[in-house]
């Protein structure tokens, strides 16, 4: 009686014990649905190759999504990264122009003689590059040297070629209307030598100062630094002899940021312009242009 009762207390303790290993058992031997292989795995459990296939298809169209919307992160920031810099260098030219009797600082003075001197830097000679360290705005923009964010693929002129113009981290300067008397005194030495007064301008808020630039050459471009007007001017006329190839470079969105004498800085778009520069390209299909209205009413003083 003893026996058969201990028995009985046995199976009573144990029977839960091995129902429980029964479905413990069951449920490791239960097929896992893929899902539950991605976000549950199991060290018994395995992908077939069209499970890894499958998994695969799927980051890579989430990579599909997110990319473009990545890129247009970036390239935002390097606009806005852009706009920065222009604002700098409005900035600096505006404190320059204090520092001289109102006299904004010369696009280039020398370069129909030496050709040593532009606003952003300074070279010994025409066989070395120019130093950014020794521009007009030393000590007025910082020593950063600034450059747009966009990585422009420039075709690297050496110095002694004609058309070197590197230094200027792809910003062109209005050199015709505020870095030179060229548009009321022709396009001679004693031109670039004088420069506009803080005073002269009459719509700062409308007038450039700065903004993203290149040249074309062939099917290339160059570092350009200055941003040329529609029409080129001599005493104050359009010279029909010679018809200038843009410069504005619109490398954001297919738009240009500009630095107006204001201070402010903002975008514009491409207007258009189906002309031809002397290497028999044209300008438009490599982002090059003016902005609207085709005219020089936004360089100009007025």
């Amino acid at each position: 009686m003893a026996d058969e009762v201990i028995k009985w207390r046995f199976v009573t303790v144990f029977s839960p014990l091995r129902k429980f290993s029964r479905c413990d058992l069951q449920l490791k031997h239960k097929p896992a649905s893929f899902l539950s292989k991605i976000f549950f795995p199991q060290s018994n459990s395995a992908f077939t190759l069209i499970e890894l296939l499958v998994t695969i298809a799927i980051i890579f169209l989430l990579l599909g999504v997110l990319m473009p919307a990545l890129s247009l992160v970036r390239a935002k920031s390097q606009m806005l990264f852009c706009r920065s810099n222009l604002r700098q260098l409005v900035l600096g030219n505006i404190s320059y122009a204090s520092d001289h009797q109102g006299s904004y600082a010369a696009g280039s003075f020398d370069i129909f003689t030496e050709n040593k001197h532009r606003w952003y830097g300074i070279r010994n000679s025409i066989e070395e590059p120019f130093d950014t360290r020794r521009g007009a705005f030393e000590g007025y923009i910082g020593k950063k040297k600034i450059r747009c964010p966009v990585g422009v693929d420039y075709l690297e002129l050496e110095p002694i070629d004609p058309e070197y113009d590197s230094g200027s981290g792809g910003y062109g300067y209005n050199m015709v209307y505020i870095g030179s008397r060229i548009w009321s005194d022709g396009y001679d030495e004693r031109s670039c030598r004088i420069t506009a007064k803080d005073t002269q301008i009459r719509n700062p808020a409308k007038t450039l100062m700065f903004a993203d630039t290149a040249m074309a050459k062939f099917t290339s471009l160059i570092e350009y630094s200055f941003a040329e007007p529609r029409f080129f001017l001599m005493h104050g006329r359009p010279n029909p002899g010679w018809d200038p190839v843009p410069s504005i470079h619109f490398r954001h969105f297919n738009e240009a940021n500009i630095g107006w004498a204001d201070t402010h800085v903002d975008s514009g778009k491409m207007g258009p312009y189906d002309g031809v520069n002397e290497y028999g390209n044209k300008p438009s299909e490599m982002n090059l242009g003016w902005f609207e209205p085709l005219d020089n009413s936004l360089f100009d003083l007025e």
